[in-house]
């Protein structure tokens, strides 16, 4: 199934009639996920596999980073998350190199395990990935004792993220070929995750803030504290304490526990659904009706005549109708109850 053939689209097209209207998914059996086995007898974890690799990282003293950052200058803070603040600095990042790097630095800016448990997860897992559709971890800064510091110096994304360009009232709007793109890429880099290592990753928190994008508005994935091991053997789960944010969490996932790859499928499809309409999947100064994007959007269906209501206005148009009703059903395909209906994620990001 071509999926995302759409998401080459390059015309824009006036509204279309509307077409039949399917209510229910398909009930079909969809294939076991396909992982990329190790040679041993079992995949290794994660924490097997970086201390393999962990070599390719560099390891930063806190002293070149605070010089970097001007003592980590507000000036040069561009970002502030759960886990830390993010400053912009350049430096260079060999004695080779001819010219200083511009690069991001996170600072872990609480005190405590859970905190210092998500660093040593992000480093580890993206010790681990490689992927175009993944930020790139350059190294990381690690002091013990009294005035504990964790930092990870990433690659510098220029143009934020996709939550930033989709919902800012003063920033041009991303056109619809770009939107298009920012969909494939960012399916790739969770089809990468799900099936391309030889064990099984779930990213646990995809949404439009940990999508970053380069200077081509190419996206990149980022944030991996919250991404955990994938179900081995014949566990078709992982038990887990529901994280992640709201509006993007699987119903599932929150009410049980039960993490799988599919919850990362829920994930993708409100994303989706950003990405077409422009809006937050919560926004509580909306009417009430429209707070809960994903209730609001299913007024208008994708075959409707009204559809076009839900695309998002600062398109003004210039959009192919025909490729936004089938980015609204693929949406709505990753967002049926049962999660054994969603596509998996290498159906997705199939051309």
């Amino acid at each position: 199934m071509k999926c995302l053939s759409i998401f080459q689209s390059k015309s824009a097209g006036a509204k279309s009639s509307p077409e039949p209207k399917e209510e229910n998914p398909p009930s079909k059996s969809k294939p076991a996920t396909k992982l990329v086995k190790s040679t041993g007898s079992s995949p290794r974890s994660i924490p097997e596999i970086y201390k393999e690799r962990e070599h390719t990282l560099k390891k930063f003293s806190f002293s070149d980073l605070r010089n970097a950052t001007s003592n980590f200058s507000k000036l040069l803070k561009i970002g502030e998350g759960g886990f830390g603040s993010v400053y912009k600095a350049r430096f260079k990042l060999s004695e080779s190199d001819n010219d200083p790097t511009v690069v991001a630095i996170k600072r872990l800016n609480k005190q405590g395990m859970q905190g210092h448990k998500e660093w040593q997860t992000e480093v580890q897992f993206l010790g681990v990935v490689d992927h175009p559709n993944l930020v790139k971890l350059l190294g990381y800064c690690s002091v013990d004792g009294d005035r504990m510091q964790r930092l990870l110096v990433y690659e510098y994304m220029p143009n934020k993220s996709l939550s930033v360009h989709l919902f800012s009232p003063t920033l041009p709007p991303i056109p619809w070929k770009t939107r298009l793109q920012i969909c494939l890429g960012a399916a790739e880099g969770l089809a990468y995750l799900h099936e391309g290592l030889e064990i099984q990753v779930i990213f646990r928190d995809f949404k439009s803030s940990n999508v970053l994008l380069d200077e081509n508005f190419n996206p990149k994935l980022s944030d991996f504290g919250l991404a955990r091991e994938g179900p081995q053997g014949d566990r078709s789960h992982v038990s887990t304490m529901p994280v992640g944010t709201y509006g993007y969490a699987a119903p599932e996932y929150v009410e049980t526990g039960h993490l799988k790859s599919k919850s990362d499928v829920w994930s993708f499809g409100v994303v989706l659904f950003e990405i077409l309409t422009g809006r937050w999947a919560v926004d509580k100064n909306r009417p009430k009706g429209e707070q809960k994007l994903i209730e609001w959007v299913k007024q208008f269906p994708a075959d409707s005549r009204n559809f076009w209501m839900i695309v998002d206005r600062r398109l003004n148009d210039k959009y192919s109708v025909k490729a936004a009703r089938k980015v609204a059903k693929l949406a709505v395909s990753c967002l049926y109850k049962n999660p054994d209906d969603r596509p998996t994620m290498s159906r997705l990001s199939r051309a």
